[in-house]
C-alpha cells in the first residue's frame, strides 16, 4: 500500500466471513458506477436510493448470482470521497464471493486491508487519528473502549491536537518575524509571552499523556485476580461475578490447575477476572506450574481478591498475596451462607467475621456480591486518575510516541529560550520539530510508512 491515491476501483466484502443473514460487498473508485451497471439490473439512477436488483455476471443478466439491494454514494459525499456502491446480498461463504468475482471481472481489483479507510484519509474525509478510531471501534470489547473510540472518531483528540499545533505555529510565526525582519519598528515578541505559550503547550501534552493509564484499562481491562488456598470458593465466586458457569466448581482441592481468565464489561472499566490455582506448597509438578502462573498474575494484578472460608485462613491468604502483589488486596470471606445464623435484627454477617475493609459473600444466595463489586471499582479508582470529561484519551502507542517527542522538543525549546543560550533561529528548530510531531499524529505530514503501519492492521473491506 502507498500513500498515493490509486486510480484503481477496489472491491471487498465488508462484513464478517461465514454464515449470516446479509453480506455487504463494497465497491469504490472512478469506475464504480460503470461496474455497478454491468453487474446489477436494474441499477440505481440516483445516489442514496436503495434499489432491488438482480446481480449477475458482467453484461449477462441471465447468469443471476443473487437478488439484493444496491445503493450508490456519489463522490464526494461518500465514506471514501469516491464513487461508492454497496451490494447487500444473502449471507454465507459463497454469494458475496461471487459478487466480488463479478466486480473483478468487470474491472475492479480486490481491496487491500484498510484501503477504503486509507482513501477516506487521503481524500480528507477523515484524519489519521479518526481512521485509527474506526479500527478501535471495530475492535472494542467494552463500553469504555467503545466510548473512547467514538470520541476520537468524532474528532475530540484531533481538535485538541490541531489547536495545539495552531498555537505553536503562531509562536513560530512571531519568532520568524523577529528573525526575518530584525530592523522593523515592530517590537520583537516578549520572552514572557513566548514562554507562556510554550508552557501552555507542554501542559496540554502532559494532560493528554496522563490519560494513558485510563485508556489502557478501558482497552485491556483491570486485572482482578482471585487468590487463596485450594477449595476456598474462588471458582464459584468468579462464576457468580461473571453471571454464568465458566470455571469448573468442585469440592476436590486443586481442581483449578491453571489460571482461567474472563473479560467482564463493567463501568467505568472492564474487568479481567482471573481464577488461579490454590496457593499452597505442593510436590505435584503440574500443580506447581499452575501455582507459578498464579504468582505471575498476582505480580501484575491491579486488584487481588484474597479468598478463604475461615478468618485464620483468610489472614494467611492475605499475608501470602501481599508479599507477591503490588495491587490493592481485598479480603473476601467466601461461603457466608455457611456462617452461624445471626440473631434477629442483627446484620447477616458480623463485622468481626471479616478483616477491616473486607467483604463477606455467598455465591449461593448472592449476599455481598454487589458490595464486592463496589469494593473492586473503588480499588481500581485508587490506581488510576480519571481524566476530565473534556480531555480525550490517548489510546495508541503511536499517539504516545508522537506526544512524547513533541513534549521533549518543547522542553528543549523552553530551556534554550529561557536561558537565552541559543540564537532564535536555532531555538526555533525545536519548536518546529514539536509541530512536526503533532502533524504526523493527525496525518498532516504525508509520511508513507506511517500510513502503511496504521492500515496494515485493518480488516479487508474497511
Amino acid at each position: 500500500m502507498t500513500a498515493q491515491l490509486s486510480h484503481d476501483t477496489i472491491v471487498a466484502i465488508a462484513t464478517a466471513t461465514g454464515r449470516g443473514a446479509i453480506a455487504v460487498v463494497r465497491l469504490s473508485g472512478g469506475a464504480a458506477l460503470t461496474i455497478m451497471r454491468q453487474v446489477a439490473t436494474p441499477s440505481p439512477t440516483a445516489p442514496r436510493r436503495v434499489t432491488l436488483a438482480a446481480l449477475h455476471a458482467p453484461g449477462d443478466a441471465s447468469r443471476v448470482i443473487d437478488h439484493g439491494l444496491v445503493t450508490r454514494f456519489d463522490e464526494p459525499a461518500s465514506y471514501t470521497g469516491e464513487n461508492v456502491v454497496e451490494f447487500a446480498v444473502h449471507g454465507g461463504p459463497l454469494v458475496g464471493a461471487l459478487v466480488v468475482a463479478a466486480c473483478v471481472t468487470a474491472g475492479a481489483r480486490p481491496a487491500l486491508p484498510g484501503e477504503f479507510t486509507e482513501r477516506a484519509v487521503l481524500h480528507g474525509k477523515l484524519d489519521l487519528v479518526q481512521a485509527e478510531a474506526v479500527a478501535d471501534l471495530i475492535d472494542a470489547r467494552s463500553r469504555a473502549a467503545h466510548h473512547a473510540a467514538l470520541r476520537q472518531l468524532d474528532g475530540g483528540l484531533s481538535r485538541r491536537l490541531l489547536s495545539m499545533r495552531d498555537a505553536l505555529l503562531q509562536v513560530d510565526a512571531l519568532l520568524a518575524y523577529d528573525i526575518d525582519f530584525p530592523a522593523e519598528d515592530e517590537a520583537p515578541p516578549s520572552r514572557a509571552r513566548v514562554l507562556a505559550a510554550c508552557d501552555d503547550a507542554i501542559a496540554q501534552v502532559d494532560r493528554l499523556l496522563a490519560t494513558l493509564p485510563a485508556a489502557a484499562l478501558g482497552r485491556d481491562g483491570a486485572l482482578v485476580v482471585l487468590a487463596g488456598p485450594p477449595n476456598a470458593g474462588k471458582s464459584a465466586l468468579l462464576n457468580a461475578l461473571v453471571g454464568e458457569a465458566r470455571v469448573i466448581v468442585s469440592d476436590v482441592p486443586g481442581t483449578t490447575r491453571d489460571a482461567v481468565e474472563v473479560l467482564v464489561d463493567d463501568t467505568p472499566f472492564p474487568l479481567r477476572l482471573v481464577d488461579t490455582a490454590g496457593l499452597r506448597a505442593s510436590g505435584d509438578a503440574l500443580e506447581r506450574l499452575g501455582i507459578e502462573v498464579s504468582e505471575r498474575y498476582l505480580g501484575q494484578a491491579h486488584v487481588v481478591l484474597a479468598c478463604a472460608e475461615e478468618p485464620i485462613a483468610l489472614m494467611h491468604a492475605m499475608t501470602a498475596v501481599t508479599a507477591i502483589t503490588r495491587g490493592v488486596v481485598i479480603p473476601v470471606r467466601t461461603k457466608a451462607d455457611l456462617m452461624p445464623r445471626p440473631i434477629p435484627n442483627e446484620s447477616p454477617v458480623k463485622e468481626s467475621a471479616v478483616p477491616a475493609s473486607g467483604v463477606a459473600v455467598s455465591t449461593v444466595t448472592g449476599y455481598g456480591l454487589d458490595d464486592l463489586r463496589e469494593a473492586i471499582r473503588a480499588a481500581i479508582a485508587s490506581h488510576v486518575t480519571m481524566p476530565d470529561t473534556e480531555t480525550p484519551l490517548v489510546t495508541r502507542a503511536r499517539h504516545e510516541s508522537a506526544l512524547r517527542r513533541a513534549g521533549a522538543e518543547l522542553r528543549e525549546f523552553r530551556a534554550a529560550w529561557d536561558a537565552g543560550a541559543l540564537p532564535a533561529p536555532v531555538a526555533a528548530t525545536h519548536l518546529r520539530a514539536a509541530v512536526t510531531a503533532l502533524e504526523s499524529l493527525i496525518g498532516a505530514v504525508d509520511v508513507e510508512d506511517v500510513l502503511d503501519r496504521v492500515f496494515r492492521t485493518f480488516c479487508v473491506g474497511k
